[in-house]
C-alpha cells in the first residue's frame, strides 16, 4: 500500500475520525512532556504527520483546516512543489559549507531577489540569517554601525523576538519577557496609532499618535542619539493592528529628517501575506532596512536584512554572519517559494482571501457584539473580542472560541497584548470551499458561547 505524501496532493478536506487530540497524539504528548522543556508550549496538542494546501493531517488521521500557516510561514503551502524540488536537488549536492568559508550561488540569488522585490529602486544589499529575531538584532547592529548612535525606538504592542535584545524591543511581558531580564539597554518605547483603542477616536489617531511619538523621542531620547526606529507595518503578535493611515509615513519622514535608520519589520507581514509583496507598499513606504523571515522559504529556516547598500555596507568585514545563516538548502527553498508566489500570483490570492474573509467576518460581527473590531489586509486578518457593551478585552471568550474551533478541526491562533484577538493566517493557496468551511466552523464556535 502506498503511503500518502503531503504537499499539494493531500486531499483538501476537513476530516475528524477521533477526538482532538486523538490517542496517538496523546501518546506523543506524554513523550513531549517528558522530553521537551516546559517553556516550549503548543497551541493545539495534535502531532502533524502530513500537510499541504490548506490542511494539516495528524498522526491519528484527522485532517484539520489550517488558518495558521505555521504562523505565516507556509504561505505557499506546506511542501510546495517548487520548494521541495529545489531543496531536494540542493540536498543531493551539499547541505552546508558556511557561506563565510566557501560561498555558493544560492545565497547570492536570494539576495538578488530581495533587492528586486523589496520597496524602492535604490541600490540594495542583503545579509541572510536563520530567524526573525536574528534579522532584527542584525538590523540594529547595522543601524548602529552606520549612524554611530546607540538608541533604538520601538512601539507599543510591537513584537520583535525572544532573544535578549529583541525581548527588550518587544512590548508584551507575558509570555515573552516575564522573568527573563535584565534586558538590553538603550531601547525606548513610544505610542503607536491603534485606531480601535485611540481615546479620541480613529479619525484623530494618526496625527495624535505621531505627534506623541515624535515628542517623546525628541524630549526623552534626542533624535541625534537614535540609531534606528523599528516598526511592523502591521503589528503581528500585538493584535494585527493596522496603524492609522498616515502614521507610518509621518514616522518615516521624521526618521529621514533626523538621519535615523527606518526599519520595517516585515517578518510576519512580508511575501504576499497582505496582498502586496510587502505591507510597507500599502502606504508607499520605502524603508531604509527591511527584515524578513517566516514566509521567505516555504517552511525552511531563513531570514534576511535588506536595505540601502550604503547602510548595509557600514558593518566591518566579519561583523555580520553566522554559521548557518543563508544555509544552501534554505536558500534553494526560498527560490522555490518566490517562484511559486510569482507563478500562482499569490498577491492576488491574498486579496481574494481578504474579500471572502472580511465579508463573512463582517456578517459574524453583526450577529455578535463581542466582536469589537475586524481588521487586517490580505490573508492577515483578525477580530478583536470585547465584553458586551464595552471595549474591555475579552480573553476568556477568545480562548473559548479557539478551543471550540480546535475541537471541530479548525486550527486558529490567538494574539494581542490583551490576549483577546483571533488571528487568521491561512495558506495563500487554500481553496475557496475549504476557506468557507473553516469560516463555517468559526461561526459555529461563536454560536456555542
Amino acid at each position: 500500500m502506498t503511503e500518502l505524501s503531503g504537499g499539494p496532493s493531500l486531499p483538501q478536506e476537513r476530516r475528524i475520525v477521533t477526538a482532538i487530540p486523538g490517542p496517538k497524539s496523546q501518546e506523543l504528548l506524554a513523550r513531549k512532556t517528558a522530553a521537551v522543556a516546559s517553556g516550549v508550549g503548543t497551541v493545539m496538542p495534535v502531532f502533524a504527520a502530513r500537510a499541504g494546501g490548506g490542511v494539516i493531517e495528524d498522526v491519528d488521521g484527522n485532517s484539520l483546516i489550517d488558518f495558521g500557516s505555521g504562523i505565516a510561514v507556509t504561505s505557499v503551502g506546506s511542501s510546495a512543489e517548487a520548494v521541495v524540488r529545489r531543496a531536494t536537488a540542493q540536498l543531493a549536492d551539499f547541505t552546508h559549507t558556511c557561506f563565510m568559508v566557501t560561498p555558493y550561488e544560492g545565497y547570492v540569488q536570494v539576495c538578488e531577489e530581495l533587492a528586486a522585490l523589496t520597496p524602492g529602486d535604490h541600490p540594495k544589499k542583503s545579509a541572510l540569517f536563520n530567524s526573525g529575531a536574528e534579522a532584527v538584532e542584525n538590523a540594529v547592529k547595522i543601524a548602529r554601525a552606520y549612524t554611530k548612535r546607540q538608541a533604538v525606538v520601538v512601539f507599543d504592542h510591537g513584537y520583535h523576538g525572544r532573544t535578549n535584545l529583541t525581548m527588550a524591543l518587544t512590548a508584551k511581558n507575558m509570555p515573552y519577557k516575564h522573568g527573563f531580564g535584565p534586558f538590553a539597554p538603550e531601547v525606548y518605547r513610544v505610542p503607536v496609532a491603534y485606531p480601535y483603542r485611540w481615546l479620541t477616536g480613529p479619525e484623530h489617531c494618526a496625527d495624535e499618535a505621531a505627534a506623541q511619538a515624535i515628542d517623546m523621542i525628541t524630549k526623552q531620547v534626542g533624535p541625534d542619539n537614535v540609531a534606528a526606529i523599528i516598526i511592523e507595518p502591521i503589528l503581528g503578535e500585538g493584535g494585527f493592528i493596522e496603524p492609522a493611515p498616515g502614521f507610518l509615513p509621518k514616522i518615516a519622514d521624521f526618521a529621514r529628517a533626523n538621519g535615523i535608520v527606518f526599519v520595517a519589520d516585515e517578518i510576519q507581514s512580508g511575501f504576499c501575506r497582505t496582498g502586496r509583496w510587502f505591507a510597507s507598499e500599502h502606504e508607499n513606504l520605502v524603508p531604509d532596512l527591511i527584515t524578513t523571515a517566516k514566509g521567505i522559504a516555504g517552511g525552511l529556516p531563513l531570514a534576511a536584512v535588506t536595505g540601502r547598500a550604503e547602510i548595509m555596507d557600514a558593518a566591518h568585514a566579519g561583523g555580520l554572519g553566522g554559521t548557518y545563516g543563508g544555509n544552501p538548502v534554505a536558500c534553494a527553498a526560498a527560490l522555490g517559494a518566490i517562484q511559486t508566489m510569482r507563478d500562482l500570483d499569490l498577491n492576488a490570492e491574498a486579496q481574494r482571501i481578504e474579500h471572502i474573509m472580511k465579508t463573512r467576518l463582517a456578517a459574524l460581527q453583526d450577529k455578535h457584539d463581542i466582536i469589537g473590531d475586524l481588521r487586517g489586509r490580505g490573508a492577515m486578518i483578525a477580530i478583536e473580542l470585547v465584553k458586551s457593551g464595552s471595549k474591555d478585552p475579552n480573553p476568556e471568550a477568545t480562548a473559548a472560541v479557539a478551543k471550540a474551533c480546535h475541537a471541530a478541526g479548525l486550527l486558529v491562533l490567538t494574539c494581542g497584548t490583551y490576549g483577546n484577538v483571533l488571528r487568521f493566517l491561512p495558506p495563500l493557496v487554500i481553496g475557496e470551499e475549504l476557506l468557507n468551511e473553516g469560516l463555517d466552523v468559526l461561526e459555529e464556535a461563536f454560536g456555542q458561547l
